[in-house]
């Protein structure tokens, strides 16, 4: 039974370092409350769960917002690897406006499309960086 529990403990102290990972990553990007909301895939006045992310509360243990974190920081490693040099580019390049998406940001494009816009934004990068 100590495996099980010990496995438990751990696997939430994951989840909580996914959770301020995330959130650090979500501040240096600049972005609203309500993008913020919108990335993780939480209700635009759900401010209380950024809030429990931001102390490093686990993130929430559904697939869909692991699956979302995990495209979040796959964005943010494609961008530091696209972009070595420019730490500035790679933090507001999520905000700034992109021909390849009609002229959207990646943060509109998801927040428009929800899932599906941020694998749109992540399969981007990806090819980008010849993957």
């Amino acid at each position: 039974m100590g495996a099980v529990a010990d496995k438990g403990i751990s696997a939430s102290e994951d989840r909580g370092a996914l959770a301020r990972m995330v959130m650090t990553l979500l501040d240096h990007w600049k972005l609203s409350t309500e993008d913020q909301a919108a990335l993780l895939g939480i209700a635009a006045s759900n401010r209380a769960a950024l809030a429990r992310y931001r102390r490093g509360e686990p993130i929430g243990t559904s697939r869909d917002q692991y699956e979302r974190v995990g495209h979040l920081l796959g964005i943010h490693k494609n961008l530091r690897l696209l972009f070595p040099q420019n730490r500035d580019l790679v933090y507001r390049w999520i905000s700034t406006r992109n021909r390849a998406f009609d002229n959207l940001s990646p943060v509109e494009v998801i927040r428009e499309w929800g899932f599906a816009g941020l694998l749109m934004v992540r399969a981007y990068l990806d090819r980008a960086r010849g993957q």
